[in-house]
């Protein structure tokens, strides 16, 4: 998987520099590209598109159980993680956003602008946006070791994002993301072994449309930073299929990962894909 990330990115750099055309010929300027995803969230991760300005999105995001066999019919009935989201574009490029996740109860604050836009013309052969979240853990500070140590600034993690993005043809896109996670607390063993603050990442997607609104989704995630433990935080992969409409886009798949927010997913992920550990999720966006 870490060979498929380190092409991916290749290929969408190489893309790039052959798609860059001679602009001179012509006066009028290019349009940018539409709809290189169909939603502001590919799977689990963000792509590069954001409410228009003044749109208001409501988002959804399930996770059952791992799937063990039918006597939970395959997760459905195990425990469950939810988050609700709300986001509202102040521009066509910069949006923000604010959710509550039901595992740590989590509350988050996100924010995501579209730094360049891919245009028809591939005088710019990609789209950059950058995306930034803070995150509020609300449990009990029991939670966070002796009370002797504890601070409030224990609770919150950062986690940021620049995503590289194309549309290759008119039914397949592609993206690419680099992270930089940071914990003000992490959990610890001893004095010289757990969990670090400071961690990078590494992300890839794409969107294969099959016919009208269905698409074939697909996205994986590398923690690229090694932790002071003995098992390490296993990699994110996930597929599913996406159904899109003016007003909502359906996505369900089956994935490894279930934590929601993107710096748990990443830093604290124990499934293991190559175990068969996996389980089924949905999101639901509204826009209005």
């Amino acid at each position: 998987m870490k060979k498929f990330l380190i092409v991916l990115s290749l290929s969408l750099y190489i893309t790039s520099l052959f798609a860059q055309q001679d602009t001179t010929q012509t006066n009028e300027k290019s349009k940018p590209v539409r709809f290189t995803f169909g939603t502001g969230i590919l799977i689990e991760n963000q792509t590069i598109a954001t409410p228009f300005k003044g749109q208001l999105e409501m988002e959804i995001h399930h996770r059952f159980s791992l799937i063990k066999n039918y006597h939970d019919l395959f997760g459905i009935y195990g425990s469950a993680n939810t988050r609700i989201g709300l986001n509202y574009g102040i521009t066509d490029r910069l949006m923000i956003g604010v959710g509550t996740t039901k595992d740590y109860q989590l509350q988050d604050i996100q924010w995501k602008y579209q730094i360049l836009q891919q245009n028809e013309n591939n005088s710019m052969p990609v789209s950059v946006a950058y995306y930034g979240n803070f995150v509020i853990d609300a449990r009990s500070k029991d939670a966070f070791g002796p009370a002797a140590s504890y601070r409030s600034i224990h609770r919150l993690s950062y986690f940021t994002q620049i995503i590289i993005a194309r549309k290759l043809t008119d039914k397949i896109s592609l993206q690419v993301a680099p992270s930089l996670t940071y914990y003000n607390s992490v959990p610890q063993t001893s004095d010289s072994t757990g969990y670090k603050n400071l961690n990078l990442g590494l992300s890839a997607g794409a969107r294969i449309n099959v016919f009208g609104n269905q698409s074939l989704i697909l996205e994986y995630d590398q923690l690229l930073t090694k932790q002071n433990i003995d098992v390490q935080p296993k990699p994110n992969l996930s597929l599913g299929w996406e159904i899109g409409t003016a007003t909502h886009t359906f996505q369900i798949f089956a994935t490894n990962y279930n934590q929601i927010i993107n710096q748990r997913n990443l830093v604290f992920n124990t499934n293991d894909f190559k175990k068969g550990e996996y389980l089924i999720g949905f999101n639901i966006t509204i826009r209005f």
